[in-house]
């Protein structure tokens, strides 16, 4: 199964093209990267991908919802870290991650033992209780990559 999809996928400006004609697909399972310079589209494609940012032409599907017309459904099966993932800097990781648990409707006792989880696998344990705001950027990126963990029970940290 493909679960990332992107067809002559092209976004103009103006007549400027920050992506144009796109296209590259990834089988379910399959980890992968965006790599390239600074303004080669990556920020762009990804938009795209995950229905932030509408494209001028071709199309973008994960797990084959048009991210455009299905966004919530692609959503669903998507999970997307960008550069400065989303936390609150007064929070605890411990605190954020049992809010996110919380969010996702988990049970007490599946909440739990997911949070036990991902400290261990994502290595928080030493920051567990300390503000968000006072950790270093490569912890604060631990922390939001720990989300998936809650909707994603297969994914690690690559410890």
């Amino acid at each position: 199964m493909t679960m990332v999809e992107a067809d002559a996928l092209s976004k103009f400006y103006g007549e400027f093209a920050a992506v144009q004609n796109v296209t590259f697909s990834v089988p379910a399972g399959q980890v992968c990267a965006f790599l390239g310079p600074n303004g080669a589209g990556k920020s762009t494609t990804m938009k795209m991908l995950t229905g932030f940012l509408s494209p001028t032409s071709g199309s973008a599907k994960i797990g084959g919802f048009e991210t455009q017309s299905n966004r919530l459904e692609a959503a669903e099966l998507l999970g997307y870290l960008p550069e400065n993932g989303p936390l609150y800097p007064e929070m605890t990781p411990q605190s954020f991650l049992r809010y996110v648990g919380k969010a996702r409707m988990m049970s007490s006792g599946d909440l739990s033992e997911r949070m036990e989880y991902v400290a261990e696998q994502c290595d928080l344990g030493d920051v567990w209780g300390k503000s968000i705001g006072k950790l270093s950027r490569g912890y604060r990126q631990r922390v939001a990559f720990a989300q998936p963990f809650f909707q994603y029970p297969t994914v690690d940290c690559g410890n």
